[in-house]
């Protein structure tokens, strides 16, 4: 399972700490790929960037955008999302755009889009919150005590 993401964050930084403690995690282990922030105009820089992230895709792997217009299930509504594409037999990629969001190419290409939410959240942010979302599903599948289902 891989993570392609816009922008370079330093392996020290906080949102980083968090993202690896949670890819250890997850089964398989959650792998981040990174890819420099385009140049040049808006426009420009949603097409640099997707096509990075295109060339970086393997044919067999099944990609969920994350996207404003994507779905937004609570964690066991995306814990049945996972096991449908995890069912696929094939490997997932999750991706996320920079600043500019997705290019219209790298959204054709994905088989699902998932959104966070409504509220705007720094892509170095988004990282360690899919990936501690990821770990939920996962757990939820496995009956696992992590996730919470009842309010106190």
């Amino acid at each position: 399972m891989r993570l392609l993401a816009i922008g370079k964050a330093p392996g020290s930084a906080p949102e980083m700490e968090l993202f690896t403690r949670y890819a250890k995690r997850i089964r398989p282990a959650l792998t981040l790929v990174e890819f420099a922030d385009g140049q040049g105009s808006p426009a420009e820089i949603k097409r640099r960037e997707g096509e990075a992230i295109l060339a970086a895709l393997k044919p067999d792997e099944f990609l969920i955008a994350l996207d404003m217009d994507g779905a937004a299930p609570d964690s066991p509504g995306l814990a049945k999302l996972l096991a449908g594409w995890l069912e696929r037999s094939r490997k997932l990629a999750f991706v996320i755009g920079g600043a500019e969001g997705l290019d219209a190419p790298v959204l054709a290409r994905a088989g699902a889009k998932l959104s966070l939410g409504l509220l705007t959240w720094p892509h170095m942010l988004v990282r360690p919150m899919l990936a501690e979302q990821i770990y939920r599903a996962q757990s939820i599948l496995a009956g696992h005590p992590y996730h919470r289902a009842g309010r106190p």
